[in-house]
């Protein structure tokens, strides 16, 4: 394996504690990057030894494997975040709360809804992360990325094609490195109360004391999965250690020892019940992913 000053490197690393919904998932490495270079330094090693690899952000929004036969990568050291005006660069490895707090706190606005996102920069960008019918993209004016030849490149938001829950990112072999956002001028004690009547609101309906990994499917046009999935009876339903949250049934959540087998077999479930009910295809939101 390789060694550098820009690298930490875990063996045989549990990532229980890095996918919010904690399934005991593992990887042969996991590799904390704690600047570009050392970005650069493994992806060359991984080109020459042809090996598995995963861009991992804060886990949250997807379904671990158990078992990764190569390396995790975390962006944990790429965590700058400069505002000056109404402009703001954060390197991909920010978390969305501190984006958000951070541009309250500059008396800017248009970030509120990301305050409860328990995601990476990097990883919302990729998957175009939203709340409150609002998305990353509305405020996102450019980002710089690394391709599969390690040159990087910046794109404008108008190269990238975008739409609820997707981008055309998630196809290529771009690891996103910096994001630039233009927002409004506001008030912090404004966005302060409406940052706090959504907190209330997202305690009072969802159930964010037990694992999850947010919303499982994306809502019907004109419909809410939720209330499908509690009008076919399904609240509290349970495979394994995985469960359909009896707070709001568009949440799966870990009781304790679920499985990614327990939790991807839960959403089949849901799927074929809603589609002999309803006869609706109910559109996976969250990504699962396999690694065999």
């Amino acid at each position: 394996m390789i060694k550098s000053s820009n690298l930490e490197i875990i063996k045989n690393a549990s990532l229980k504690n890095l996918n919010t919904y904690k399934v005991d998932s593992h990887a042969k490495y996991l590799i904390k990057v704690l600047n570009i270079e050392g970005l650069k330094e493994i992806l060359t090693y991984i080109k020459q030894e042809n090996l598995d690899y995963f861009i991992l952000g804060n886990g949250s929004n997807i379904i671990l494997d158990e078992y990764l036969d190569g390396i995790i990568i975390k962006l944990d050291g790429l965590n700058k975040l400069t505002i000056k005006d109404q402009t703001v660069i954060c390197e991909a490895g920010v978390k969305m709360p501190t984006l958000a707090s951070e541009t309250v706190n500059n008396n800017l606005t248009g970030l509120e809804w990301a305050i409860n996102i328990p995601g990476s920069v990097g990883g919302s960008i990729i998957g175009n992360a939203g709340a409150y019918n609002s998305e990353i993209f509305d405020n996102l004016i450019s980002i710089k990325v690394i391709d599969k030849n390690l040159n990087i490149q910046e794109l404008k938001k108008e190269d990238i094609s975008y739409s609820y829950r997707h981008t055309s990112l998630k196809n290529k072999n771009y690891i996103v490195l910096e994001a630039k956002f233009k927002l409004n001028k506001g008030n912090k004690e404004e966005s302060l109360n409406l940052i706090k009547d959504r907190t209330a609101r997202r305690k009072a309906t969802q159930p964010i004391d037990m694992p999850s990994a947010g919303s499982v499917f994306r809502n019907p046009e004109n419909d809410h999965a939720g209330r499908l999935i509690e009008e076919a009876g399904l609240k509290g339903k349970k495979i394994g250690g995985a469960e359909i949250s009896k707070k709001h049934a568009n949440f799966i959540v870990n009781t304790g020892n679920a499985t990614s087998k327990d939790i991807k077999s839960l959403i089949k479930l849901i799927q074929a019940v809603i589609k002999e009910k309803y006869n609706i295809d109910l559109i996976l939101e969250q990504e699962i992913i396999e690694w065999k």
